[in-house]
């Protein structure tokens, strides 16, 4: 990771070495107060992408361009599902649901890190740093339950079509929905109280370009990050539960598929799964690799790519995913 700055280590230095009221009225971003745990403050810095004016208005205009592309390919697909009686199925409300976290998730980080670009600025309030952790989190971890939801949709679709319309009826699909965004809450709540209860001792600069919960614990105390590390295990559990889940699913899907005597029904039912698998590949391996890589191959550069391609590219790619070889969604957009 890089390395702080010298504005950073001047607000490690313990109180007694400085005078605490004439210093915080002269340093305009020591915006806090010592307590015998450790610092806590009133804004946080975040990692700029350039340090140019060009390359920032650059940044700004690249993250403007995503932004209103994701926005764009989203809507429609929310629009075209609303609008057409003949999506109203399983299959395109839990997409539907999945449009809408996508939007979310890009407007929770690209929206800040574009202003603070264009008006020259890393400082982000602690309450909206706060705000933005608990959104993220609660986005990220409802749109995975939904993935998981989604390909349990496409087993019971092939490999109980006859029970299909049973299984999947209206009721259970909005109490499926229900529990996954609630889950999410619950999760993000957690994780969002536990994160900023704890004490900070080595300043307030983050090393990424929004407020993600494994840099804000680079910068705890040393020990009091334990409760936070419980949480992120049951997280990481709920989560392996959930791609068993995904797993499990698609073997039981390609096992019936391979069964199906016609190449035409074969490929009809491909054609059904591919765009949730892709999105799933997606999803789960920029997210782990974000968060698993070995340490011996993290430097400044790549881990904000990788925040990049998890935070950014899933929710703009997703509604061409999905589009590309759906032909009732394509009908549904023209009209």
């Amino acid at each position: 990771m890089i390395s702080r700055s010298p504005w950073s280590a001047r607000h490690t230095q313990p109180a007694q070495t400085r005078a605490p009221d004439r210093e915080l009225n002269e340093d305009p971003h020591a915006q806090g107060q010592q307590t015998s745990n450790g610092s806590s403050f009133t804004e946080f810095l975040l990692l700029a992408f350039a340090d140019t004016r060009q390359l920032q208005l650059l940044h700004f205009s690249l993250f403007l361009g995503i932004y209103l592309a994701a926005l764009l390919g989203n809507g429609l697909i929310i629009t075209a599902i609303a609008c057409d009686h003949r999506l109203h199925t399983p299959m395109y409300f839990f997409l539907l649901n999945l449009s809408l976290l996508d939007l979310g998730t890009i407007s929770t980080t690209v929206p800040k890190s574009m202003a603070n670009s264009l008006w020259d600025t890393r400082a982000i309030s602690d309450s909206r740093c706060a705000a933005q952790v608990f959104h993220f989190t609660f986005l990220l971890s409802t749109e995975y339950s939904v993935l998981t939801v989604m390909a349990y949709d496409r087993y019971v679709a092939i490999c109980k079509p006859l029970h299909y319309g049973t299984i999947m009826g209206s009721r259970a699909c909005v109490k499926m929905a229900a529990a996954a965004w609630a889950s999410g809450f619950l999760n993000a709540l957690l994780h969002t109280a536990n994160t900023f209860s704890i004490p900070l001792c080595h300043g307030n600069v983050l090393e990424q370009f929004f407020c993600e919960i494994p840099q804000i614990l680079k910068l705890s105390c040393s020990n009091s990050y334990l409760r936070e590390i419980g949480a992120l295990v049951l997280t990481l559990c709920s989560g392996f539960g959930c791609f068993i889940c995904i797993v499990v699913s698609y073997v039981q899907i390609f096992t019936a598929v391979l069964r199906i005597p016609s190449e035409q029904g074969q490929h009809k039912a491909f054609s059904m799964c591919l765009p949730h698998l892709a999105v799933v590949s997606l999803f789960v391996s920029t997210v782990i690799f974000a968060h698993l890589k070995p340490p011996s191959i993290s430097s400044p550069a790549l881990d904000l790519v990788v925040a990049v391609l998890y935070t950014v590219v899933p929710p703009t790619v997703n509604p061409l995913i999905y589009s590309m070889r759906n032909r009732e969604l394509k009908d549904a957009l023209k009209k």
